[in-house]
This record gives structure tokens, sequence and C-alpha cells, in this order.
């Protein structure tokens, strides 16, 4: 059995996975990255694109389409991945991600389909209107431990919060004190806790680890994602990201969260669209 993982941060070994047979990866989900007690979105997908980026033949994930089932749980879990389509380039594989439930069966979480490239290997040509997101300076951004009181921003977090060096701007945090502004918007400084430097792989985390919008929207409560889609443009350089996120519609208990993330060298090097249901507080 090879274990799979690239570094010794506390990211890394909470993603690892351990090859069992060919395509057949297992791996232990990790409480310290729930929400509302179900595994964060961001977090599997990044267990994921680490499973298949051992299966597959080139290094980085490119796209990722990730469709979630079933929520995931803290403790096992087993991965399948299957190899659609290698090719000088690009290759393309799917994931599956089960668990066994307590009557003993097996239920699928998480499925994916990806494309992997290299990175590396990209031409330098850079055509952009896009532009970072002003966020004020680090200092002046609002962490987990500035809420009324001491405790978390973000209801039902803490496990997660506690793994993340997340600062939001001011502006879009008012809902932390009751006055949430109406606007769809999240913008923020982020990084992992223990300082490790951001790469291809939890860039997939990234995309999905701020608050909802919904809670700028005044609407607490639980915000799962039904589908997501994450396209790596860049191998970020070290240092903390800039996260922007926008809501233009809920409608029907469903809404799109448009996710941008900019690195320390002001380049776009990644972005997301996601659906997810807004679950509203009684």
């Amino acid at each position: 059995m090879a274990l799979v993982t690239l570094g010794n941060s506390e990211f890394d070994r909470d993603t690892a996975v351990s090859r069992r047979a060919p395509g057949v990866y297992d791996a232990h989900l990790s409480a310290g990255w729930t929400i509302i007690q179900a595994v964060n979105g961001g977090y599997l997908l990044a267990l994921m694109g680490r499973a298949l980026g051992d299966a597959l033949p080139h290094p980085d994930p490119m796209s990722v389409t990730a469709h979630y089932l079933t929520a995931s749980v803290p403790g096992p879990a087993v991965i399948r991945t299957e190899v659609v389509r290698t090719g000088r380039t690009m290759s393309t594989g799917t994931a599956r991600l089960l668990q066994t439930d307590a009557e003993g069966n097996e239920v699928e979480r998480l499925r994916v389909l990806a494309s992997y490239g290299d990175l590396d290997a990209l031409p330098d040509d850079v055509r952009t209107t896009a532009k970072p997101p002003a966020i004020p300076p680090y200092e002046h951004c609002l962490g987990a431990h500035d809420a009324p009181g001491g405790g978390t921003t973000i209801p039902g977090s803490t496990a997660i919060t506690e793994r993340l060096d997340l600062r939001l701007d001011p502006e879009t945090a008012g809902w932390a004190v009751g006055a949430p502004s109406g606007n769809g918007e999240m913008r923020a400084w982020f990084g992992l806790a223990d300082g490790r430097d951001p790469d291809p792989l939890s860039l997939l985390l990234t995309v999905d680890a701020l608050p909802p919008t919904a809670f700028e929207m005044g609407l607490l409560g639980w915000v799962p994602t039904v589908e997501l889609t994450a396209h790596v443009r860049h191998r970020p350089a070290p240092g903390p990201l800039r996260v922007a996120i926008t809501t233009r519609n809920m409608a029907g208990g469903f809404l799109e969260e448009d996710a941008e993330v900019w690195d320390s060298q002001d380049r776009l090097v990644a972005q997301s669209r996601q659906l997810a249901r807004a679950i509203l507080q009684g």
C-alpha cells in the first residue's frame, strides 16, 4: 500500500491517500475540516485531486468538476479512479468518493471529472481585463477571533477556521455583527494557518473555504454545494492569496458563487463557479 502525499503540513497529512490497488485509494476524512458536522467541499475536492494526481500521468489539476451527492462525514473513505483519456499535454479521469453507512451500505458521496496538465509548460502570454480585488491591508481585515465575544465569524465552523488564516474585508463582514450589506459579495485574504504556501492542489480548497455569500445577503444557515467547477490557471507564488466571491442571482432556494483567486504577484491563479442550496435557519 503506497501513501500518496507531497508534504508534511496539516493540509498535506489530512489529504493523504493510500493506494490500495491500481485506481483504488483509501482515505480518512478529517474532522478538522468540517462545517456543521459535514466535511467541507473544498477539502474534499483537494483530497480527490490528490488521488487523481497519482492516477493520471500529468501533475497539475487544470479543470475539476465535482457533483456533491450526499454529505460526507469524518472517517474512513474509499476513492475509486478511472483514467478516461491520456494525451501529450493533458489527461482526463474520474473519481468517486464512497463511505460505508451505519447499515454497512456503500454510499457515493462525491463524483469528480477532471483534466490534468503541466502548469509549468503553459505559455507566458496573458491577455486579460480582470483585476485583483481591492481589499484593505491584511492587518486591517477581520480574523476569526475578531468576532463579538472572541468566537468564530462563521456559524458552526470552528474546526475549519482553526486551520485557515482567513482575514475578511470589513465591507463584506457585516453579517458577523448582524448588519449584512445585502450584497452577494465576500472578499478575504486567505492562507493556511500552519503557514504552508499555496499550490495547485490547495487552490481546490481555497475556492470553497470562505463564508457563503448568502450570509452577506442576510441569509444565515447551511449552504451546501451541489456542483462546483474549478479552473487552476497558474501555479501560485508563495504568500497570501486574495479571494473574491460574488453571487448575482438567488432563486428557488439555489444560488451561484463565482470565485477568483489571486496570488501575491497579482496573477489570477484560480477561478470557480458553484451551484449551492440555501437551507436557511428557521
